[in-house]
Order: C-alpha cells, then sequence, then structure tokens
C-alpha cells in the first residue's frame, strides 16, 4: 500500500481539526452562543486551564472559533464560532446521538454537558 494513501482523505482533514481531547465538546457548546472562558471550564470540567488554553488556540488558529478581547481589567475574552465552526455542528449532532444509541444499547443512560436541558429519558 502507498504511503501517500490518506493524504487527501476528509475523513483525515475532518480529524485534524476536531481531533483534540476536548475540541468536539468546545465547538458543541459554542454552537450559536458566545462564552467566556470561565463558562467554557465550568462546561468541560476535566480540562485543566492549561489544555483548555492548548485547544482553543488550535481551534483558533483553525479557523474554527473567534476570540475577541475587550481591553478592560481585568481582562474578559469572549469565544464564538466562526461560520466554519458552526458548519461542523452537523456532524457533532451525529456523534452525539450515535453515541447516545450506543450507550443505551448497552444499558447506559447519556448524562453529560452535551445533553439538552430537559434530562435524560432513559426508559423511552
Amino acid at each position: 500500500m502507498e504511503a501517500t494513501t490518506n493524504v487527501n482523505c476528509p475523513v483525515a482533514a475532518t480529524l485534524h481539526l476536531i481531533g483534540g481531547k476536548y475540541k468536539a465538546l468546545l465547538l458543541w457548546h459554542l454552537s450559536g452562543r458566545v462564552l467566556r472562558f470561565s463558562r467554557l471550564r465550568q462546561l468541560v470540567p476535566e480540562a485543566t486551564p492549561k489544555m483548555l488554553t492548548q485547544q482553543l488556540r488550535e481551534l483558533e488558529q483553525d479557523g474554527l472559533i473567534n476570540r475577541k478581547v475587550y481591553p478592560v481589567v481585568p481582562p474578559k475574552v469572549e469565544y464564538s464560532l466562526t461560520p466554519l465552526g458552526e458548519s461542523l455542528f452537523p456532524i457533532l449532532e451525529a456523534m452525539y446521538n450515535w453515541g447516545s444509541k450506543l450507550m443505551r444499547s448497552q444499558g447506559q443512560c447519556p448524562s453529560c454537558s452535551m445533553a439538552a436541558s430537559s434530562g435524560c429519558h432513559c426508559k423511552d
């Protein structure tokens, strides 16, 4: 097999952008919203501040999120999705639905910060 098989692979290109440990979660939470760093820390508590900062920087460099810094003290920074970032939402939603179905088939109830605020209804 040739070494260049995956050079122009669409799946590899997508995973390159969203494949970080917390990137998909951050993109999910930012969809249609503007959030500050402290709120993102609350929504993704398993990420250390250093890791969260690194993932946000990579998403910004890849053109998926906007970072707006306000010239105030203390510093105020807001994050939002770019149109390119918003275009990933159907992929993230499909991942959420697929993962939820898998978990239910294994007798688990999906329960995470990505869940709808209405709560889990695993009995259905």
